[in-house]
């Protein structure tokens, strides 16, 4: 199992590579949504209160992690997912899916951060529990959208439009979860505040990804 992850990861960081236009794509989404953020409110006089720097925060990541993982299964073909389906488990596809998107939103999320540092200040008091919200927010994000994603494809028509209907309603309780904690991370508040929301969102991921693992099988052989 861990050889056909390790396989298909080194195929998606390949595919990837080669495909740089899609990456440069998404992370001039981020920088832009960042930059015209910036324009907004320095029209205004100043730097977002840190609410509003919280909430935008959230929105453009979960825009970018939308459009990270949809082209996760719908760029593959009918014929490479059978010939993926000769050579490994389906639990080895989904898995590798899923760490592949985390790493990549976690990327996504560490420049939009440092995007909006540089433009919008940093309110952040509590950093460490803002980057260990931004960890579970990234693998959050990344391990329900793989498995819509996969729905989508094999749905077939529109999937960006089935995406977001699957998606956003899975996807709220968890943003508003993330947006929670990041508060209390911009107010320099205890660990302790945030103990039950924090142990909540691990439970989600670990709940997702099982639930992932247990019916992706049937999805892929159907």
């Amino acid at each position: 199992m861990l050889h056909e992850i390790s396989t298909l990861l080194a195929k998606d960081f390949r595919l990837e590579w080669r495909q740089r236009a899609a990456l440069g794509g998404l992370l001039l989404y981020v920088g832009s949504t960042v930059f015209v953020s910036f324009l907004s409110f320095s029209l205004r006089g100043g730097t977002p209160p840190a609410p509003a720097w919280n909430a935008l925060f959230w929105v453009i990541l979960l825009f970018a992690a939308v459009n990270a993982v949809a082209k996760g299964f719908m760029q593959e073909s009918a014929g490479q997912r059978l010939y993926y389906y000769t050579l490994v488990r389906p639990q080895a596809v989904i898995l590798a899916k899923m760490l592949y998107n985390a790493l990549l939103l976690l990327i996504v999320a560490l420049l939009g951060l440092l995007l909006y540092t540089i433009f919008l200040g940093n309110p952040i008091q509590d950093i460490s529990l803002f980057l260990a919200n931004l960890v579970l927010g990234a693998v959050g994000f990344a391990t329900t959208l793989t498995l819509v994603s996969g729905i989508a494809a094999k749905a077939g028509g529109n999937g960006a439009t089935l995406m977001a209907v699957l998606g956003f309603p899975v996807m709220v309780p968890m943003l508003l979860l993330l947006i929670k904690v990041s508060k209390n991370a911009l107010d320099g508040l205890d660990w302790s505040v945030s103990q039950g929301s924090v142990l909540t969102l691990v439970a989600l991921n670990m709940i997702v990804a099982a639930t992932s693992y247990l019916l992706f099988p049937f999805l892929w052989r159907g």
